[in-house]
């Protein structure tokens, strides 16, 4: 055995930026980002979603380690493609759909399994949550302690308003084109889906926005960014999965 390939190395927090020599003798738990390609209006960049879950698992990584230094959370590479058909007839989406993405949920489950003693999804796109539920209720099933949490903040609004908008201000400022905001529509989600559902996004927003981005401030994305890093956390620390592997 080839002893120095085998000694001990300092525990990573992403994997990545890991090697296997890092990981061997350790079972970690993993935090995988999951987000989407698709439109956010003219102002946010196409992976918005993807960069709110991968900022949030960081957020979260920190947090569990601080309450417990020997809790061993790594941050995986994200999966930045999702289930975003509604944002089709915009240019620069890429949708895998639900099938497709939960059939890759249920595989990197699976695999990662072998080698971690826990998985977490962390979901940043509204889009994903059927492939999520079915995916981790099946790897539960298949006894793999897996699960996953969305970001989600208390009356947020849709899609590339106020909410993502100001999170990214706050996250990543520089993604944001501020000389391109404009509102979208403001009407309730709940009043906007069967029409989204027959013609996607572009039947209820001719920008593709839903809610109001001119009014986002990095203050605000700030408090939200933590709200949703308090919301993950504390159901991960609680680890108390529903019957499709949501922790609640």
């Amino acid at each position: 055995m080839n002893s120095s390939y085998h000694r001990q190395v300092a525990f990573p927090s992403e994997l990545g930026n890991s090697t296997t020599r890092q990981l061997q003798g350790i079972s970690p738990a993993l935090l995988i980002p999951v987000g989407s390609t698709e439109q956010h209006g003219p102002h946010l960049p196409l992976d918005t979603d993807t960069r709110i879950a991968v900022a949030v698992a960081g957020g979260v990584a920190d947090r569990l380690a601080d309450a417990d230094p020997d809790s061993g959370w790594m941050i995986a590479p994200p999966i930045g493609y999702g289930a975003s058909g509604e944002h089709e007839s915009f240019s620069g989406t890429v949708s895998i759909g639900t099938a497709a993405l939960r059939l890759l949920l249920v595989e990197f489950g699976r695999s990662a399994a072998s080698w971690t003693r826990r998985l977490v999804f962390l979901n940043g796109h509204g889009g994903n949550v059927e492939a999520l539920a079915a995916a981790a209720a099946l790897l539960r099933y298949e006894g793999r302690d897996a699960g996953w949490c969305s970001c989600g903040v208390q009356n947020a609004d849709a899609h590339a308003g106020h909410t993502e908008t100001s999170v990214l201000l706050h996250i990543s400022p520089g993604g944001v084109r501020l000389e391109e905001m404009v509102p979208g529509n403001r009407a309730p989600l709940a009043d906007l889906l069967p029409a989204m559902r027959s013609g996607g996004m572009a039947a209820v927003s001719e920008v593709g926005v839903l809610g109001d981005p001119t009014t986002a401030t990095a203050a605000d994305g700030e408090r939200l960014y933590a709200e949703m890093v308090d919301g993950c956390a504390r159901r991960i620390a609680r680890w108390k999965p529903d019957r499709n592997g949501m922790l609640t």
